[in-house]
Parts: C-alpha cells; structure tokens; sequence
C-alpha cells in the first residue's frame, strides 16, 4: 500500500470527515494505491461496549469521586447494560428502541436529565425518535464526563485534547503529554491503529488534522509509528497545519513525523509518494534544521480535476446520530449522514477583515462545471446510499448554487442538501424558491456583527437591511437559516453589541433567523485585521512569532468591554430566542449584573 490516509480522533460522529474522502478519490485517480481510516467513529465504537465499560468503570471505582459522580457510577450496571442498545440505536441497526428510549422515566437521574415539559416542547408527544436520540446523547455525555474527569482530562465528544492543543506557542507542553504513559483512552486508539498499519502495510502515513483537537492523537499514533514501522514514512497536514504551523520553527515534531504540507493536500502527496519534485513541504534535514521546499510555489491542480471523493475505507463504519441541542439547524451538524461535496474551491468575496483570506483555500477561487458537480453528486449516491449532501463551501456561490438547483430539477434528482452562504441580496424570492425546490433545507451564513459602523469596519459587504431580506426569502421559501454572530471585535463597544442582539432578537421574532451562535472575535495572522491592526483600530501585543503554532495575535483596543460577560449574556439571550422565549425581555436586562 502506498499511502494510509487518517482521521485521528476526534471530530464528528455522524458522518466522515471529508478531508481523506477527496485525497482517496483523486490519488486513485491518478493510479496510486491508497486507503483511508475513520479512527474518530473507530475509537467511539471501541470504548462504547459492554466489555470495555466494565473495564472503565473499575477503574473509577479507585477514583475519589464528587457526589454527582458517585451517583453515576453506582449506576453502572445501567451504563453497562444499555451501551451496547444505545449505539445500536444511534447507529440506525436497532430503530425499534425509539419508543422505549424516548420514555423519560427510563433513564436515571442525571444532572443533563431534561424537564419533561422542555423535551415536549422540543419534540411534541410523537417526535419519539428525535426524543430518544437526545436522551441516548444525553447518556452518551454523563459517560464522557467521567472518563475526562478520572481517566483522560483531555478526553472530549468532539474536540479530543482541544484545550491542550488550541494555543501551543511551543511543543513542549505536547511533548510532556506525548511521554506520559498511554493512558485507557490512548490503548485504545494504538490498538486500533496498529491493526491499520498491520493491515494494510503502507508506505506513508497521511495524517489530516483538521483541528486543534486532532493533534494529540495523531502524534500519539505517530509516536507508536515510529517505534514499531520506523521504515513508514509519516506526513501530517490539514486545516490545523495549514492555519498553525506555517510559520514554524521548532524542530520537535520532527521527532515524531517526517514531513508537513501546507494547502491543498494533493499536489504535496501527490509529488511525495511519485518521489517528484516536492512543494509546500516541511522537512528536518540531516542537520536538524528545518528546509521549506517550494513554499511559495502557486502550482496547484485545478479544482475541477481534483477528482471525486471517495468513501471506501469508511462505508463499514457505524456512525453515529447525536442530538445534544434541540434546536433542529443544530441537529444537522451531528445528525444524519451526509455526503460532503464542496461546490467551489475558496471565497468569492475573500475581503472580510476576520477571515484568513490570505490563505489559499479562501483566496485562490475556483469553479467547475455544474454537470461536473452533479456528476459527482450522483457517483457519491451510488456508492454511499445518501441522498443527502452538505456542501462544505467557504461561501456558496449564487450563481453556482442556480445552476446546481437547475441541474438537480432538470435530472429529476431526490435529494437533500444544505451549505454556507453569505446573506446577500441575490437571494431573491425566486432563487431561494428554486433553491428549495430542488432540495435545500437550510443553509448557514456570517451575518457577524450586527451593527452597521462595524459591519463597514469588518468589509463584509452586506447590510443589516440586506441579510434581512435574504433571512426573508430563505425562510419564506422553507429552509432554515443559521447566523454566525461576533463579539468583541476592536472598537466595538458596549452599546453596539446590545444593538446587535436587537437585531437578533427582532429576527428569531419574525422568524427570518432559525438559529445562531457567537463566537468571539480573534485577531489571526492570517487575516487582514490581524496583517494590519490599525485597519480595525488594534494595536497588537505579539512581539515576535511563536516557535510552533501561530494563529491568534494578541491585541489591545479602545472601547474595551468585559468578554467573558457579555458573551454569555449573548449567550443566554439568543439560547432562550431559539426555544422560541424571551422574544418580549428587553434586550439590556440580558445585560443587567447580578
């Protein structure tokens, strides 16, 4: 085997990763032997048992526990007894345990256990099988909060060993971690990489991290790599690399991997594993220093010859259904099994002052031809069985998204899809009713900073007015919208962000807005805020760059408000809008001090 490609724990649980999905189908493509690996779901599998629960909760059992803890765990024959069910269920074998799991009377006391009149709210007296799916979710959590609190403080559903990899300004504290013993959670993952590279015998390992959370255990198996297949080349990239590591400088991790590539990951794997001339690659040489080999290079393949993703490698596993929030745009992140397809390579618009625009996979844009998309829509249905597409665009274009619905119509196509958008004025009634016809059921979009003077500072090239109208027709037509909120961006005061809320609050009241979420501004070298602070009114406090990962910058500004405050007022606030509540509060009691 050529190459192994990995998805290291942990990302969603529902659906692949699609990162290794596309490297798979264009490597094979072009006649290289590959295959790929899920250890996110693999590792979910492996832990969630009967047997390895049994084995999990002796453990605890030698633990000093708190008092809701030990609760839990003297009900670990009910843990026991039902994991196996549980991932049953959430994997679709076993639907006929909705009635039963729904019933709330049949799990314990837990401090997640929900009111019944919240879970009949959400799910009315027949949504049984959405119902048992937030409960088994429920149930999945308490279980994930015992192993992070006595087994491996690093241990999260989603983002494994984020907090320990989100700011890493040298590999030390990740070094120290790395020689630790191998912990309950860490035997786990070797053993099931080890099968991996015992199976299939490759000749490189691809590791793509996508996230923070992702980088503990793909050095984890790269350090068990080393020791036992030291021949097996490892090569390591993805969003984390591309966004952290360029600017590295610490030669550490070349103890545990061989090579980095940075942007798109085919033309770098594809020069590697030919033994061609390499690009965008980081390499420690015989010396111990580090060569970048045609950093700069713009040589790419074209998106439309990127070739189509493929799924073998991943069509075995049992991916899993999870509801945690009741808020139905929230589901689609981690329910249902979608097929992820990307519509056009980078931004179209590419000029928000937030964004890392200077990067490739948002500033080099791409098309392909509409029947070439679809093309590749239908060859993903064929082998997946899912009808249901996420296209994981930066921003959809309009025109490609015309297109692509008319494309679907005049194919006469059954499916379903969702995407991220911007809320601009082309969303006109009769491209959002198009749009809807041929299969879209919600779409997400930036409406950022809801305020006009700092919607102009951020260059985001919309209007309050405009994202309205879009929300409008989007929602008039039946699809669901998502707003990505921002707080805390320089020069952004107090009054501003309450405004923003208003609007907010004014659109869930109309129901133009399905759902949202702030996030917190950050100031990221890659973005031109962060290229040029005064542009947004910021003076930034980083003196010189870190050693290993670079993306957040320190800064200061006027107007400074209180954070951690108002992101949770924001927080509450918009929580209780998507439960249908609060509509009537006037937006500064959200603000009001204990």
């Amino acid at each position: 085997m050529s190459i192994l490609l990995i998805t290291p724990p942990l990302t969603q649980l529902n659906t692949p990763y699609p990162a290794t999905m596309q490297l798979t189908g264009f490597l094979r493509s072009r006649g290289i032997e590959s295959a790929q690996a899920d250890l996110s779901i693999e590792l979910i599998e492996k832990l969630f048992t009967a047997n390895n629960l049994i084995k999990l909760f002796t453990i605890l059992e030698s633990c000093k526990l708190t008092k809701p803890h030990k609760i839990l765990v003297q009900q670990a024959s009910f843990f026991i007894q039902n994991i196996e069910p549980v991932m049953h269920f959430l994997s679709g074998r076993d639907s006929s345990l909705a009635l039963r799991f729904s019933d709330l009377d049949y799990w314990p006391v837990s401090k997640r256990r929900p009111e019944v009149d919240d879970m009949e709210w959400a799910f009315g007296t027949i949504g049984n099988h959405d119902r048992a799916t937030h409960l088994c979710t429920l149930f999945i959590k308490d279980l994930c909060e015992l192993i992070q609190k006595y087994i491996d403080p690093h241990f999260e559903l989603i983002r494994y060993a984020e907090s320990l990899c989100l700011h890493l300004p040298e590999f030390e504290p990740l070094q120290k971690e790395l020689e630790k013993p191998l912990n309950f959670i860490d035997i786990l993952l070797i053993e099931i990489f080890s099968e991996k590279i015992n199976l299939y015998k490759p000749k490189f390992v691809g590791f793509s991290v996508p996230f923070p959370g992702n980088l503990y255990s793909a050095m984890r198996c790269a350090q068990w790599l080393k020791v036992h297949s030291s021949d097996t080349k490892i090569v390591m990239g993805g969003g984390y690399v591309n966004t952290e590591l360029r600017q590295i400088s610490d030669p550490k991790i070349f103890d545990y991997i061989d090579y980095l590539t940075f942007d798109d990951g085919e033309l770098p794997l594809l020069r590697l594993l030919t033994n061609d001339k390499m690009v965008r690659t980081i390499l420690r040489n015989e010396q111990g220093i580090l060569e970048r080999i045609n950093f700069d290079t713009l040589e790419n393949i074209r998106f439309a010859d990127s070739g189509t993703p493929d799924y073998d490698g991943v069509m075995q596993n049992n991916y899993i259904n999870l509801i945690e929030l009741t808020n139905p745009m929230h589901a689609l992140w981690s329910n249902g099994r979608w097929n992820k397809l990307t519509l056009a390579h980078g931004c179209y618009w590419a000029k928000c002052a937030f964004c890392d625009g200077t990067l490739d996979y948002i500033k080099r844009f791409e098309k392909a031809p509409v029947e070439l998309l679809v093309d590749r829509m239908e060859t993903l249905m064929q082998q997946t069985g899912i009808s249901g597409f996420h296209f994981t665009d930066e921003a959809a274009p309009p025109i490609v998204l015309r297109k692509l619905a008319e494309e679907i119509l005049r194919r006469g196509l059954i499916v379903s899809y969702w995407t991220n958008i911007r809320f601009e004025k082309s969303y006109n009634t009769e491209l959002c009713y198009l749009l809807a016809k041929s299969g879209c059921v919600a779409v997400s979009g930036g409406l950022e900073v809801a305020s006009p003077r700092v919607l102009k500072l951020i260059n985001k090239g919309i209007t309050i007015e405009s994202a309205t109208e879009c929300m409008k027709n989007l929602s008039e037509a039946g699809i669901m919208t998502h707003a990505y909120l921002m707080y805390g961006f320089p020069t952004q005061t107090a009054r501003e962000t309450i405004e923003s809320l208003e609007v907010v609050r004014g659109l869930f009241a109309a129901n133009y807005m399905h759902s949202a979420f702030w996030h917190r501004y950050a100031m990221t070298i890659h973005s031109p805020s962060g290229q040029n602070p005064d542009s947004v009114g910021a003076v930034s406090l980083q003196k010189k760059p870190n050693i290993f990962s670079n993306n957040e910058i320190p800064f200061s500004t006027k107007n400074e408000i209180d954070l951690e405050f108002y992101g949770n007022a924001l927080r509450i606030a918009t929580l209780n809008y998507m439960q249908g509540a609060g509509y009537d509060i006037d937006v500064k009691k959200w603000f009001e001090k204990k």
